[in-house]
């Protein structure tokens, strides 16, 4: 007899919509919520406020060549019509991220510390991250309907796995001495925590925080399928109306999108490892 996965998973949705349907309303509010707050504040000031805002910002943590890549960047986005879309896959992207490093961060001290947390989160992570991509967006439909919460779902489950496993691996490469140093003075766990693992841990921690954006990124784009809206829409609308122009400009505005998010990671990642050059 041939197992049919569907006769058991749509009995378990119908299930949890009848029973949770208040909870999962509830997250549906605070994303929305979240989501219209990033919004908001990149869309409420005009684009080239914005953009001078960033290159402002990109000077001042990396240099002059950072600062140029991100008027060009933001600026081939304002110039192709695609400024609105570009900003609701910058807000879709920055709010799947907040959300994956609040879960993977506290999980990945844990499982640093108690091998059986790690032992029991391993084969979770390692299933997370075999499943193809579009994949996670079929159980968040059909329990959030389409939009954009199930794609922000499908995307921070899609995130966690890198953030988490580098978590752990940071946390793990603390030396001894540092912590026992910080027991020796009397310190407490929360400031070995704060104080002593934390700084120690960045470099690795923020290795996992440009992963976690980039395939947050790479997620977000492709949740255009299910009406997330932003760039991936445009993608999608220019294949599907046969529209290539549309397809090539929003395809080549996520390319800029991708490479400013990634070089401004970069930056916060060289300064985590050590003293700060010029790019």
């Amino acid at each position: 007899m041939q197992f049919n996965p569907g006769a058991v998973l749509a009995p378990a949705v119908d299930w949890l919509n009848a029973n949770f349907h208040g909870f999962f309303a509830q997250v549906t509010l605070v994303i929305e919520a979240l989501l219209g707050a990033i919004e908001a504040a990149l869309m409420t000031l005009p684009p080239f406020a914005v953009i001078a805002i960033v290159v402002i910002a990109a000077f001042a943590a990396a240099g002059l060549r950072l600062a140029i890549l991100a008027a060009c960047c933001l600026g081939f986005c304002w110039l192709t019509e695609l400024w609105q879309a570009s900003m609701q896959t910058i807000a879709l992207m920055l709010v799947a991220v907040i959300v994956a490093v609040a879960v993977a961060v506290p999980l990945g001290i844990l499982a640093a510390r108690r091998p059986a947390i790690e032992a029991t989160l391993r084969p979770i992570l390692d299933v997370m991250q075999t499943v193809p991509p579009w994949v996670y967006l079929i159980p968040a439909v059909m329990i959030f309907s389409l939009g954009r919460v199930p794609a922000i779902i499908a995307t921070i489950v899609y995130g966690i796995p890198p953030m988490l496993r580098l978590t752990t691996l940071a946390f793990r490469g603390v030396p001894h001495d540092l912590r026992e140093l910080g027991q020796a003075i009397g310190a407490r766990p929360r400031t070995i925590l704060w104080k002593i693992e934390f700084p120690a841990a960045k470099p690795t921690m923020l290795v996992g925080l440009n992963q976690c954006i980039l395939l947050s990124l790479a997620m977000v784009v492709l949740a255009g399928l299910v009406g997330a809206g932003g760039l991936g829409a445009e993608v999608t609308r220019g294949l599907t109306r046969m529209e290539m122009g549309l397809g090539l400009r929003a395809g080549l505005a996520i390319v800029a999108v991708a490479i400013l998010v990634d070089r401004l990671s970069r930056s916060a990642l060289d300064r985590g490892r050590g003293p700060h050059k010029s790019a």
